[in-house]
């Protein structure tokens, strides 16, 4: 199974590619898309959407994991970040892969094993687990967190469905 994890944000949305054949997960491809902060917001959100169709097309992975709304103390922040997540969902949506959300609790606690883990306790599980050589930044190991999440979660699924 191919999956496409995603940490969207307004300025940097991550996102990685993880394979997983008989019980082992490969990381395929994960990055960053930054948009310039120097075009208006809109353009941003666009070109968000459109290296997701890029990347979905591209390898076209069997789903899609993104990682859901929290409560932020920064109102215009967090409907930044929902303009992010929507560019992403609709690129998903027209590309015809199925969408799983999953909280920051649920994908800190599935890779760290605390949903309260920092950022580094995150990419440093996430670097263990994929045995990556190099050091993604945040937003990607983020992403790739979200994937591990979803492999992790949708073996429990299977699992209970027989």
């Amino acid at each position: 199974m191919l999956v496409l994890g995603v940490d969207p944000g307004s300025r940097i949305t991550g996102y990685g590619l993880i394979e997983k054949k008989n019980d082992k997960m490969t990381c395929i491809h994960s990055g960053y898309i930054a948009p310039s902060a120097e075009i208006p917001f809109y353009n941003r959100i666009h070109k968000i959407f459109q290296a997701m169709v890029e990347i979905l097309e591209h390898h076209r992975p069997n789903e899609l994991a993104i990682e859901d709304m929290f409560y932020a103390k920064n109102v215009k922040s967090s409907i930044k970040l929902g303009h992010a997540r929507g560019a992403v969902l609709i690129a998903a949506v027209q590309c015809g892969v199925k969408i799983f959300e999953y909280t920051p609790l649920e994908v800190k606690k599935s890779v760290v094993g605390y949903g309260r883990a920092t950022k580094d306790q995150v990419l440093s599980m996430v670097r263990i687990i994929l045995k990556l050589k190099t050091i993604p930044n945040l937003d990607t190991s983020d992403a790739l967190a979200v994937a591990i999440c979803h492999l992790n979660t949708s073996r429990f699924h299977s699992m209970t469905k027989e």
